[in-house]
């Protein structure tokens, strides 16, 4: 696969993509992309991309294949060699998220308003999400998706690990969005205590699931590039994501706060439901119909 990703990497040149030259202008001394290119085309960090290329690393996973493969531009046959290469289904589609949830939660997410509720994959990727929740984490990505059930994909960015955005392929992962985002610190107003609770749930999901690449694949990515995470993961202090109380500051409507509950299902082990409840009558309350009202507009 190492010598698969050089060959694709070879054949595009900066103009192709639509970057500009980089260090050394014209001069190049590279055939190609570089590697810190494909990493911002793909928002896979440089150091697992060169593992990748280095056979240090030999089984991404289907989201990381799917986001290199748009980032080097393959064609569908080239794409089903990667995957092929990787020991994945070229079936496999990282795009269609909402189809992983588990229907059961699905089914109560799509019945929490006006509570805000999401549904995680274990490895924290938004996997579906209502208007409340939707709007909710809007500051940390874009929101897709239509309807009063949605997705939630990063935005656009650069950053270690997969960006400023929190995102790899596109997808949002409130793992990455807590390390990597410029404004996590802000809008999360209890940073540390959201790191704590998180990395519990995530270290708990990699105990269980330990053939879960999309848990391996973001340690492994994040501990590499980011050394806040790479000292919380090391540390291991955690404490348990039963039931949890959270605030943020969203920049359209001040602080929320909100008592999360927390549930999962036999059939999809590590997926995780969560719904958010304001206290009755409160400014928190208010605003998220205000904030969902315009995520509706």
């Amino acid at each position: 696969m190492g010598e698969f990703l050089r060959a694709c990497r070879s054949q595009l040149t900066p103009a192709d993509v639509g970057l500009g030259p980089g260090p050394g202008g014209r001069h190049r001394r590279v055939a190609g992309l570089r590697r810190e290119e494909v990493s911002v085309l793909s928002q896979v960090s440089v150091d697992y991309y060169s593992r990748l290329e280095q056979g240090r690393e030999r089984h991404p996973s289907p989201r990381i294949a799917e986001a290199l493969a748009k980032g080097l531009r393959l064609d569908p046959d080239t794409r089903n060699r990667l995957f092929l290469l990787a020991g994945l289904d070229p079936h496999l589609r990282s795009d269609d998220t909402r189809g992983h949830t588990h229907p059961e939660l699905l089914h109560l997410l799509e019945r929490a308003s006006p509570s805000a509720a999401y549904a995680l994959s274990p490895s924290f990727d938004v996997l579906a999400a209502n208007a409340e929740a939707r709007a909710l984490l809007s500051p940390l990505g874009g929101v897709g998706g239509v309807g009063g059930v949605g997705r939630i994909s990063g935005s656009a960015g650069v950053g270690a690990g997969a960006g400023a955005s929190g995102s790899a392929g596109g997808q949002l992962n409130l793992i990455r969005a807590l390390f990597t985002h410029p404004q996590a610190k802000s809008y999360y107003a209890e940073w540390p205590l959201a790191v704590t609770a998180s990395l519990y749930a995530l270290r708990l999901n990699a105990v269980r699931l330990p053939g879960d690449m999309a848990i391996a694949d973001l340690v492994a990515d994040l501990s590499a590039g980011v050394a806040d995470f790479a000292t919380a993961w090391r540390d291991g202090s955690a404490a348990a994501l039963e039931r949890a109380y959270g605030t943020v500051v969203h920049p359209g409507a001040g602080r929320v706060a909100l008592a999360y509950r927390v549930q999962g299902h036999p059939a999809a082990p590590g997926q995780r439901l969560l719904v958010g409840t304001p206290a009755p009558g409160s400014r928190s309350a208010e605003a998220l119909v205000y904030l969902a009202a315009m995520t509706e507009r």
